[in-house]
């Protein structure tokens, strides 16, 4: 089996980064990975559970959990246990809580297993929070996105208005705050830029311009590479 591309992108809530690596997977035809949504499938688990603030209950949850992603016509379709999940993954409950589920040091060691088994499998667009650093720091391309917080908050705040979700941009700012203290703290694969990842601060760019300059830069890259 031939080796597998992988293309592996981080940065903050609300960067824009989920568009951007959706947009890049197609135009290279590769898999579409989506690492936030599977530490949202685990929070959302321990919470329809009741076990949130029971860190060992967690752990022993995502031991044992089922977890698949599927990548159809744009959209990932996650599935816990052999239910789809993929709408309450995103609600502002699941969005409050899962950066503290993500900070539980055995919570990531399961779900990086089952990444990294995944990179072997299929060419990939991967994207999240640890994904340059610890999931494929020997990626093809890395990527860190970025954007200023009063950008990413306003990102954020028309995902909840397009899901009819009823939320202040004040919430939804301090949200974000929070997340990047959680993140960026994190004694466990906190999140920070890669040395050899290529940033991107696209505070000014439209989705289409942030594919055009990814797209652009992967090929440059994998170019150099074969040569």
């Amino acid at each position: 089996m031939s080796k597998k591309i992988v293309i592996a992108i981080d940065g903050p809530a609300g960067s824009g980064k989920s568009t951007a690596a959706k947009n890049l997977a197609r135009k290279l035809g590769f898999t579409y990975l989506d690492t936030g949504a599977m530490y949202r499938a685990i929070t959302f688990l321990a919470i329809q559970n009741g076990i949130v603030e029971n860190v060992e209950a967690v752990i022993e949850m995502t031991k044992n959990v089922s977890l698949k992603l599927k990548y159809e016509n744009g959209v990932t379709r996650v599935f816990a246990n052999d239910h789809e999940v993929t709408e309450q993954i995103r609600s502002t409950e699941v969005n409050s809580k899962v950066s503290e589920i993500s900070t539980i040091p055995e919570v990531r060691k399961e779900m990086v297993k089952i990444q990294k088994r995944m990179g072997q499998e299929e060419n990939l667009v991967a994207e999240g929070r640890d994904v340059t650093t610890v999931v494929f720091p020997d990626a093809d391309v890395k990527f860190f996105i970025t954007a200023t917080i009063d950008k990413r908050a306003h990102r954020r705040l028309v995902d909840f208005q397009n899901i009819n979700v009823d939320i202040s941009y004040d919430d939804v700012k301090a949200n974000l705050e929070k997340r990047d203290k959680i993140d960026s703290g994190r004694e466990m694969s906190p999140l920070r830029k890669s040395e050899d990842a290529i940033e991107l601060d696209n505070t000014g760019l439209t989705p289409e311009q942030d594919l055009e300059y990814l797209y652009k830069k992967v090929k440059e890259v994998l170019a150099i590479k074969k040569q």
